[in-house]
């Protein structure tokens, strides 16, 4: 069986397809796209597909990620043109490539988030961020499956910056725009950038207008610099065609 990793995206309204949803729209794709998908074992054999990490329903995401086992041998370049003409536009395969040795999921340590706050002046933004970097314990509280949690929103938090007004792009008609670049360790339970703005509201009263616009642009393994590696950057090239 060889195995290949892909890299997708979420972009405009496909934002909010939910994790299930997205599921489903992949494996007609592949029926469509006459991929040779693997099966598991039993009485209800079910398409090898494994997710990594995937974002929140109504997060904008460059940088997902999943792993597909298949029956014959495939380019993973025709593999990746095939399932993109196969999905809706928004939901975009930018990469694939034959797996090497290894779990795809023990790569992803981290995550880089930009956060749009539209109406919001940047050196508000910039006042709360400095404020919430400031703090050795933001707590904050969400619903989760077992009721609702409180939990440490700041100890995750690697890198926290509020873009100022020189370089933010021209707004329409000279409306402020705040922008916010996070990096969060991914740990248990997940702090997500939501978590982060309940944060910055915790400590700064920070309260967006209206609602912020999230993107996770990468993901993967965080160095000692603070940057992010991106996970199929061990298998690109490493391996041939047949896989492992």
């Amino acid at each position: 069986m060889q195995r290949i990793r892909l890299r997708y995206a979420k972009r405009g309204p496909l934002r909010f397809t939910s994790h299930r949803d997205f599921a489903r729209a992949f494996e007609r794709a592949l029926r469509r796209a006459r991929v040779p998908i693997a099966f598991s074992q039993g009485f209800t054999p079910h398409p090898k597909i494994s997710y990594a990490s995937a974002a929140p329903t109504g997060v904008g995401s460059e940088a997902e990620y999943l792993e597909i086992g298949l029956q014959a041998v495939t380019d993973p370049d025709q593999l990746r043109l095939a399932l993109d003409a196969a999905l809706s536009p928004g939901l975009d395969i930018l990469d694939a490539v034959v797996a090497g040795e290894g779990s795809l999921a023990d790569r992803i340590d981290a995550s880089y988030w930009r956060i749009e706050l539209p109406d919001v002046e940047p050196a508000l933004a910039s006042k709360a961020v400095t404020a919430f970097l400031d703090s050795p314990e933001v707590l904050v509280e969400r619903m989760t499956k077992q009721g609702r949690r409180s939990f440490d929103a700041r100890g995750a938090v690697v890198r926290c910056t509020a873009v100022g007004e020189a370089d933010l792009p021209s707004g329409a008609m000279g409306v402020p725009c705040a922008i916010i670049d996070l990096v969060v360790r991914q740990v248990q339970p997940a702090v997500r950038p939501d978590d982060v703005l309940s944060g910055l509201r915790v400590v700064a009263g920070l309260e967006p207008p209206v609602p912020p616009r999230v993107t996770r642009l990468a993901q993967g393994t965080l160095t000692a610099q603070g940057e992010i590696v991106d996970p199929l950057d061990t298998d690109r090239g490493d391996v041939g065609i047949g896989g492992r």
